[in-house]
């Protein structure tokens, strides 16, 4: 039976591995992720050692890394993840409890493709497995509305002021 379900997966399948430390966390992602026609989970770590092997040796399209596990936590695999050229294709997606500006700041500096809170509802999970495994980045709405916000407190000019520099220093001009 399981060679039938694998000679329906075509070779456009999207690979998943999961990294999460709470076992039922990972059996929903499953089930969810393993229930559509286009998604294969293969493999499964309870933290960011084991995550960081499984990429290596599995090469998934994505990885669901969650956040805070013992050990390496999630931020720390990606950045390995990341760097390690045998993992090159490999997009990872970070799943917390937490929205937190911190955290968020941390994943996409680490080299995160998506950021998602675990909240999400399943359809939102499935489309952002499909949409970070197509090469986008992705963040979950909430995190996009609070990113967005702490970069508008964040900008120290109005952005017509920058585009009259950058009009100005086109046309040769210098600017103070």
């Amino acid at each position: 039976m399981a060679d039938a379900a694998e000679g329906a997966r075509s070779s456009s399948t999207i690979r998943v591995v999961l990294a999460d430390d709470q076992a039922l966390v990972r059996a929903g992602f499953r089930a969810l992720l393993d229930a559509q026609q286009d998604i294969e989970v293969v493999g499964e770590a309870d933290d960011g050692e084991d995550a960081v092997r499984l990429v290596t040796e599995l090469q998934p399209d994505v990885v669901l890394m969650d956040i805070r596990m013992p050990g390496m936590d999630g931020l720390s695999a990606t950045r390995r993840i990341v760097a390690d050229e045998r993992a090159a294709a490999t997009r990872v997606v970070i799943l917390t409890t937490f929205g937190l500006d911190e955290y968020v700041f941390e994943a996409i500096r680490s080299g995160a493709s998506g950021f998602l809170v675990k909240d999400t509802e399943p359809g939102e999970l499935v489309q952002a497995v499909r949409v970070v495994a197509s090469g986008e980045a992705l963040l979950s709405p909430r995190v996009t509305k609070q990113l967005i916000a702490e970069f508008a407190a964040r900008a120290k000019e109005p952005v017509t002021d920058s585009l009259q520099k950058l009009s100005h220093q086109a046309a040769g001009g210098t600017t103070n």
